[in-house]
């Protein structure tokens, strides 16, 4: 069996270390040539040391894993994406049959998705689904995320929320039809999850808006009306910048 070169780029060193053991356990033609902790060191890496396969983390500081191709002029590896994300991005990669591991990774995963290099050679493929697949993240009618709530997981749409209010540990999802749901995320996970979407704004410590939505604007009483009625807190030092990014919409 032929030896395949890995790379590993994850931002946290102990997932770096958790799925370097998985694979010297459980995958003996993995030689794992270098781990990274962000895209630009990954970038120099590649570069260097031409690898076969690419375990590349999806959520990280500055840039997010699926910006990596921005960098790289040839994409001749396979890129195997691992988040601890249950959100839109996964629909995507389903969508482009490009593989994707969840955390906490599954050692059968794990040895199928490395099986399934194996079994594919013809990487020159591979930048078209790639392509493919950014498009895909940048469709912004096809973005979406999953939440937890008692009644079991739900679908959220970009594009129906409206607002979202940070109550502390929890957070409250406003909806363009009126209707509201509270859960067990705060609101840096939200600003996180929609930082790929220039829509949505953080106005103040406990908001973040949806800018297509904003039907006025008071720069001096530092309020904003919503298109569903809701009135929202503007932080002073918001001022300036949110009357920029309005003037673009």
């Amino acid at each position: 069996m032929n030896t395949l070169n890995v790379i590993i780029v994850d931002d946290e060193f102990s997932a770096r270390n958790v799925l370097k053991n998985l694979l010297l356990r459980n995958c003996p033609n993995i030689n794992i040539i270098d781990t990274c902790e962000d895209v630009l060191d990954a970038v120099k890496s590649i570069k260097k040391y031409q690898p076969d396969i690419v375990f590349l983390d999806i959520q990280m500081p500055n840039y997010n894993g699926y910006e990596l191709i921005n960098f790289i002029d040839n994409v001749n590896f396979e890129i195997i994406f691992v988040t601890a994300y249950d959100q839109y991005a996964l629909k995507a990669f389903e969508l482009n049959a490009t593989d994707y591991l969840l955390k906490p990774i599954n050692r059968l995963k794990l040895k199928e998705a490395v099986q399934k290099v194996v079994i594919n050679k013809e990487k020159d493929k591979k930048h078209e689904h790639y392509l493919e697949l950014i498009d895909t993240l940048k469709d912004k009618e096809f973005r979406q995320f999953i939440v937890s709530t008692t009644e079991g997981k739900k679908v959220i749409k970009f594009n129906k929320l409206v607002s979202i209010k940070g109550e502390g540990s929890y957070s409250v999802l406003h909806f363009d039809d009126g209707d509201s749901l509270i859960t067990s995320k705060n609101l840096k996970y939200y600003q996180e999850i929609l930082s790929v979407d220039d829509r949505f704004y953080r106005c103040h410590k406990s908001w973040i808006i949806n800018l297509n939505l904003i039907k006025s604007l008071n720069t001096t009483l530092l309020q904003i009306e919503m298109e569903n009625n809701q009135s929202i807190k503007l932080s002073k030092s918001k001022r300036t910048e949110i009357q920029t990014l309005v003037s673009k919409i």
